[in-house]
C-alpha cells in the first residue's frame, strides 16, 4: 500500500477529455485510486472549451479507461467511487474562468479539498501561457486557502528565448517551488534505477569516471514513425522531441555527483551541474560533433515503410530531422574528455532505449592476442524499455584446453512482483504530495535550450546535409562515421 501522504485537492486538469488526459492521466488516477494512494478528499475538474455535462465527462473517461487501463478489466466499484469525484466547467471565456473558481471554492467545503489546488496542463503547447494568464487573471491560484501546484508537460518552449518566456508566464502566478515541469521519463522506474544502480551500490563509483570508462553510448530508438503528430513533429524534430529532454536528462543522471540526499534540489543541483558542464556544440562545429537525417522508404519487420515525407500531414520537401547523434563532452574532473555518444531516431529496426557504459580494455593481454580475439570490453549495459535490465560484459575463458577467451554477458532482469507502475502514476502521486524531485526546474530546462540552440542554429545555417537513412536500418552512415572516426562503433540493441 502506498502512503497517502498530502494529496487532499482539487485536481483540475486543462484538456480534460484530450488525448493525455484519456490515455495517461485518468488511468494514472485509476490506478492510484486502486492502490488506495489518493485522499478521499480530492476531487477531480476537467475544463476545456468544449460544453459538457459532470455525466458526459465521466463518460467519456470511462469508455478512455476502459482501452488505456494498465489492469483489465477494471473495477467498476473503484470506478465509480472515483466518478463520483469528477466535476466538469466549459472555459470559453472569461465567464468560465470565473464558474471555474466559484466551483473550486465550493469543493473546498463539499470534497473538504481544504483550499489545496493542483493545475494541470494536459494541453497543447500553445494554450499554456493563455490558461496561465487565466489562471492568474482570475485569481484561480492566489485564492486557495491551501497550497498551490501547476504541472506542465514538455516541450518548455521551443528554444531559449520562449522557454525563458514560458518561466516568465509562470513566475507571474506560481513561485518556482510550485512549478512542475513533467518529462514522463523520468517516472519510469529503470530511469529512477540509475541512481539506484549507483549511488546504492558501492561497487560502481569507484570506477564511474574517465579513468576507467573510456565512452559511454545513450540511444533511444523507436520503430514507430510520427503516427498522428505530424502538426506538432513537423514543428519540433528529433532535437526538440527527444535530444533537449529525455536524453540530456538521462545524460545528467549517468553523468552527475553523488548528491547529498534525495531531495528534490540536491538531485537536481547536480543535474544541473552536469548541464552547465557539456562542452558547447557551436554552430560551425556541427557538421564534426552533429547529425541529423530523416528517414526514408524501408522494410520494418518484413512490412514495407513509407519514408517521412509521404507519412500524412508531412510537407514533401521537408527537412525535419528524424533522426539526431551527437558526440557530447562534459568538462569537469570526472569527465574530461569522455565522450558521451546520444542518439535518437524513428522507424529504427526496434523500439529500444539504452545506456551502455563501455569500460577501458585491461592495460595489458597477458594471455597473447590470438587466446584474446573474442574478447571485448567490459561494458555495463542499462536497458529501460522494453525489455528493463542491465546487462554486463565480462571475460571468459573457453571451456577447452589452451587458453581462449570470450566474451560473455552476466544479466539481470527486473522481475518485482509488485509489478511496475505507469511513470504517470508516480508522477502524478509526486505533484499531488509536493515531491518535485522527478520534475525539472527551470534552470535545468534552460540550460538544456542553452545547449541545443547552437546546434539548430548551424542546421539553419546549412551547415550540415540532411542524409537519409532507410526505414528499418540503425541510422545513416554519417552517424557511424561520427564514433568510427574515434575507433569506436555503436553497439546494436
Amino acid at each position: 500500500m502506498i502512503e497517502v501522504g498530502e494529496a487532499s485537492s482539487a485536481f483540475v486538469i486543462f484538456g480534460g477529455t484530450g488525448d493525455l488526459s484519456k490515455r495517461k492521466l485518468v488511468p494514472a488516477l485509476y490506478q492510484l485510486a486502486k492502490q488506495g494512494a489518493l485522499s478521499p478528499s480530492l476531487a477531480i475538474v476537467g475544463t476545456s472549451r468544449t460544453h459538457l455535462s459532470d455525466q458526459e465527462f465521466r463518460n467519456e473517461l470511462h469508455d478512455a479507461l476502459v482501452r488505456h487501463s494498465r489492469t483489465q478489466p477494471i473495477d467498476e466499484a473503484i470506478w465509480d467511487a472515483l466518478a463520483s469525484r469528477m466535476r466538469w466547467v466549459t472555459t470559453a471565456n472569461d465567464d468560465g474562468y470565473a464558474e471555474l473558481g466559484r466551483v473550486l471554492d465550493h469543493l473546498a467545503v463539499e470534497k473538504d479539498t481544504q483550499g489545496n489546488r493542483l493545475f494541470y496542463l494536459a494541453t497543447p503547447p500553445s494554450a499554456y501561457i493563455p490558461i496561465i494568464t487565466a489562471i492568474g487573471r482570475h485569481s484561480l491560484a492566489s485564492a486557495a486557502s491551501g497550497w498551490k501546484r501547476i504541472v506542465i508537460e514538455k516541450p518548455f518552449g521551443s528554444d531559449l528565448t520562449s522557454a525563458r518566456a514560458l518561466s516568465a508566464a509562470l513566475s507571474l502566478t506560481f513561485s518556482e517551488a510550485e512549478i512542475f515541469r513533467i518529462d514522463h521519463y523520468l517516472g519510469k522506474e529503470t530511469v529512477q534505477n540509475i541512481l539506484v544502480l549507483r549511488f546504492a551500490n558501492s561497487i560502481f563509483e569507484p570506477l564511474w569516471n574517465r579513468r576507467y570508462i573510456d565512452h559511454v553510448q545513450i540511444t533511444v530508438g523507436e520503430c514507430l514513425g510520427v503516427e498522428e503528430r505530424a502538426n506538432y513533429y513537423e514543428q519540433a524534430g528529433a532535437m526538440r522531441d527527444i535530444v533537449q529532454n529525455h536524453l540530456l536528462q538521462l545524460l545528467a543522471l549517468v553523468a552527475m555527483e553523488p548528491p547529498a540526499s534525495f531531495g528534490a534540489d540536491a538531485v537536481r543541483d547536480e543535474k544541473v551541474k552536469v548541464l552547465r558542464a557539456l562542452r558547447p556544440i557551436h554552430p560551425d562545429e556541427v557538421a564534426e560533433r552533429a547529425v541529423r537525417a530523416q528517414y526514408g522508404p524501408g522494410y520494418i519487420e518484413g512490412q514495407r515503410t513509407a519514408g517521412y515525407r509521404q507519412d500524412e500531414g508531412v510537407a514533401p520537401t521537408s527537412d525535419t530531422e528524424t533522426y539526431v547523434a551527437l558526440k557530447c563532452f562534459i568538462d569537469n574532473w570526472r569527465w574530461q574528455d569522455t565522450p558521451f555518444y546520444l542518439r535518437t531516431g524513428k522507424r529504427l529496426p526496434r523500439r529500444s532505449t539504452e545506456i551502455a557504459i563501455q569500460f577501458h580494455g585491461a592495460p595489458h593481454q597477458m594471455f597473447g592476442r590470438e587466446a584474446s580475439a573474442g574478447l571485448e570490453p567490459n561494458t555495463l549495459v542499462l536497458r529501460l524499455q522494453p525489455d528493463e535490465g542491465i546487462s554486463l560484459t565480462l571475460g571468459a575463458k573457453v571451456p577447452a584446453q589452451g587458453v581462449r577467451i570470450r566474451s560473455v554477458n552476466m544479466e539481470f532482469m527486473y522481475g518485482f512482483d509488485t509489478g511496475s507502475p505507469d511513470s504517470y502514476e508516480t508522477l502524478v502521486l509526486d505533484a499531488l504530495q509536493g515531491d518535485a524531485t522527478l520534475f525539472m526546474r527551470r534552470d535545468e530546462a534552460e540550460e538544456q535550450w542553452s545547449f541545443v540552440d547552437p546546434i539548430l542554429r548551424g542546421w539553419r545555417a546549412g551547415n550540415s546535409t540532411l542524409p537519409r537513412y532507410d526505414a528499418g536500418t540503425w541510422g545513416p552512415t554519417e552517424a557511424d562515421l561520427l564514433v568510427a572516426r574515434d575507433g569506436r562503433a555503436w553497439r546494436k540493441p
